[in-house]
């Protein structure tokens, strides 16, 4: 995961860590309830994964799939292939037969979209950008055979709102592990930091002062707190960005690349203040972190702002009010809010994962009903009366 995905080795090691929680919580599931006489498999389903978590999406949607009783058919992100390998290769050696869960590698314009089209496939299971998951959509609509289950998660226009309660000592370690932890590039991470006027400096010195200290660097020395971003394509939209927006706002503290970073696909986090979120018209998946101060008066607007970008994956509350931070969550159209806490690492079985909108169908990755949407609701009804013997039919009111 740090050679191939660019990890850093604390990250690396929480991936490794909730790949085995998703094999242990669908495991514990179909011991404890899940029955193949009621929930019967869909067929073959295509599990399509991103580079983003290589090895925890990646388990997470075949084996959901498997324990529902599916043949699976896996396809890795292109970038992180070898990660993907490694990973059936343990599933094959723990018993899980070759016919029934394959590996497919390859683009996914080219291997992907083969899969997805044939009409055996009976589900996708599909985690990456909301556009390709418009296209996965599109082609299953239009191909024929039995109609499939696609269940999507997505990106997200991910923001935090900071009331002018909440305490700045608390609210920029959550904003810089939210943001710049894997170099941005978590489905989850801050892209939209909302912070009150009145706590907006001093939320915004503390912020630069801890991006000052952030080391960049090779993701395999533990030192290391941002490493690269997956690919050169990756750096250079992030560049692109990164200029663009640098004329839309005031910049407030960009990290500068040390000589280590001179090669490889290195992206300097970067905080910049704008006036207003319809700025950003979609996702920037990187270590860019956009800041926006709101008045107290402007809650209910800057709400409506968030949710009329469609995206509604996670949101951050930072209040000491509690009727402030359960107000808004009330009235957000996202799939995970926390309070009070970071944004990102939503734990298997604790937190389900998934978002609504642009950011997904769900139902949530780790959660009671992901796996069941692997398969289809089987209802047997029997006539006892006409079973012979003894056996009567009881009618409403008999003891």
């Amino acid at each position: 995961i740090v050679r191939e995905a660019g990890k850093t080795i604390p990250a690396a090691i929480g991936e490794v860590r909730e790949a085995v929680d998703f094999l242990r919580y669908y495991a514990h599931q179909i011991t404890h309830g899940f029955d193949n006489d009621t929930h019967r498999p869909l067929g073959p389903v295509v599990a399509i994964s991103p580079w983003n978590f290589p090895l925890a999406i990646f388990t997470g949607q075949m084996t959901a799939a498997l324990a529902a009783g599916n043949a699976v058919l896996a396809k890795p992100a292109e970038q992180t292939s070898l990660i993907g390998a490694q990973a059936v290769r343990l599933l094959h050696q723990a018993g899980v037969p070759g016919e029934v869960l394959h590996f497919i590698p390859g683009r996914g314009s080219v291997v992907g979209q083969h899969a997805v089209a044939d009409a055996r496939i009976a589900g996708v299971a599909f985690t990456g950008s909301t556009e390709t998951a418009k296209a996965i959509h599109q082609t299953l609509a239009n191909r024929g055979g039995i109609i499939p289950v696609l269940i999507a998660e997505t990106g997200g226009q991910n923001a935090m709102l900071v009331d002018s309660s909440a305490l700045p000592e608390q609210v920029v370690p959550d904003v810089i592990a939210s943001a710049f932890n894997s170099a941005g590039q978590r489905c989850s991470a801050l892209r939209v930091l909302f912070v009150q006027e009145e706590i907006a400096p001093r939320i915004i010195e503390v912020l630069m002062g801890c991006m000052a200290e952030l080391s960049m660097g090779d993701p395999a020395f533990l030192k290391t707190d941002v490493g690269p971003v997956i690919d050169a394509e990756a750096r250079k939209n992030l560049d692109e960005h990164k200029q663009w927006i640098k004329t839309r706002g005031k910049v407030l503290y960009e990290l500068k690349l040390s000589a280590d970073c001179s090669h490889g696909t290195y992206v300097a986090p970067l905080a910049v203040e704008l006036p207003s979120l319809d700025i950003l018209k979609r996702e920037v998946f990187g270590p860019v972190l956009h800041v926006i101060r709101f008045k107290a008066s402007e809650l209910d607007a800057v709400i409506a702002s968030i949710n009329d970008t469609g995206y509604g994956l996670t949101l951050g509350v930072h209040s000491r009010i509690d009727s402030q931070a359960q107000y808004i969550q009330r009235h957000i159209r996202v799939g995970n809010v926390y309070i009070n806490r970071n944004i990102i690492g939503a734990v298997v079985g604790v937190q389900p994962f998934g978002g609504q909108g642009l950011s997904g169908t769900g139902p949530k990755a780790g959660g009671p009903y992901y796996m069941h949407r692997f398969a289809t609701e089987r209802t047997v009804s029997i006539n006892t009366a006409a079973m012979g013997g003894n056996a009567t039919l009881l009618s409403l009111g008999d003891e």
